[in-house]
């Protein structure tokens, strides 16, 4: 990598991801590539070149590849599950038709393509506990369709054109830095929201529920260090499982319950959210990332709950 353009550079992915690709790579230039009403603020915006571009605008894509000579591309535009599931016209024209877009132009300018899948990929009669790397998929949310014909869609488009894509699952991903965007996952950024603020939190997701987790930092050091890796290493390219903790609503409450006791939580169970979580795995199997690139994250339950908290008082209090 060394000029990169980060397509949805102001999510909660994208705005920490261009950060650190742009201290790791000083001598190259990191595209922030927003939409209109999601501009870059602060050192997002200073720190390097901003540009707007819409992933369903092919020319604008094109436009910035030229301009930067961008030989690698971090796709990040996406609904997240539960928005997905409102609107899943356009999630389907944001994630597949603006994947398109991207593939073709990587394909005429030789550009790496990333492109984030996710534990939403799997479904109902995937196996939940140890969800092997190549396994059924077969998800009943709008979301989980279009990770999967994401994996499909680049493995096709490095097969036909030799186009080098890459992508791993992520788990539900945890940060402080950016406030939740609508996924199932989210209730696990929510809590400590509501923790540090001094809150009762109202728990959408049944207890018992289990699902694998990730704090930002490793969530960043995978994407980074996937494209990294040497090609003739990798057997599998999209998607890559990665994991790093799996928990309920009542074990996160009871981690956080050792930093702040007084916390409380009751449950109101979404429907709609509980739907998509009993569909998804309950902790998915590394192995295939750990052996091809050396994946192996650095944070638990208990370091990642100290890290949330002292950031989260430093933001809020």
């Amino acid at each position: 990598m060394k000029n990169v353009l980060i397509i949805g550079a102001t999510g909660q992915i994208g705005s920490e991801l261009t950060m650190k690709i742009r201290r790791e790579y000083p001598g190259g230039t990191t595209v922030a590539g927003y939409i209109p009403g999601s501009e870059p603020q602060g050192k997002l915006l200073t720190s390097g070149p901003a540009e707007e571009v819409n992933v369903c605008n092919p020319k604008q894509i094109e436009d910035v590849v030229n301009k930067y000579d961008i030989d690698t591309i971090y796709n990040l535009a996406a609904l997240l599950s539960a928005t997905a599931e409102r609107l899943p016209l356009k999630a389907w024209d944001i994630q597949m038709n603006g994947l398109l877009n991207i593939l073709e132009i990587a394909r005429t300018h030789n550009c790496a393509v990333f492109t984030p899948s996710s534990i939403g990929s799997f479904g109902p009669t995937t196996p939940h506990v140890n969800t092997p790397q190549d396994t059924i998929q077969r998800p009943t949310s709008m979301y989980g369709v279009t990770k999967v014909a994401t994996e499909l869609l680049s493995d096709y488009y490095f097969h036909k054109y030799g186009v080098d894509t890459r992508s791993v699952r992520f788990p539900g991903l945890i940060s402080y830095m950016t406030p939740p965007g609508g996924g199932t996952t989210d209730y696990a950024v929510e809590i400590y929201y509501a923790a540090v603020k001094g809150e009762e939190f109202v728990c959408p997701i049944a207890p018992g529920t289990y699902m694998d987790m990730m704090y930002m930092p490793d969530a960043l050091k995978a994407a980074v260090d996937l494209m990294r890796a040497k090609p003739r290493y990798l057997q599998h390219r999209n998607a890559f499982n990665i994991a790093s903790m799996s928990f309920t609503p009542e074990i996160i409450y009871e981690a956080i319950k050792k930093e702040i006791p007084e916390f409380k939580m009751r449950y109101e169970v979404d429907p709609v959210r509980q739907a998509i979580a009993d569909s998804w795995p309950d902790k998915m199997d590394d192995t295939c990332a750990r052996k091809e690139w050396g994946w192996a994250p650095s944070y638990d339950l208990e370091s990642m709950t100290k890290d949330m908290i002292k950031h989260l008082r430093e933001k809020l209090l």
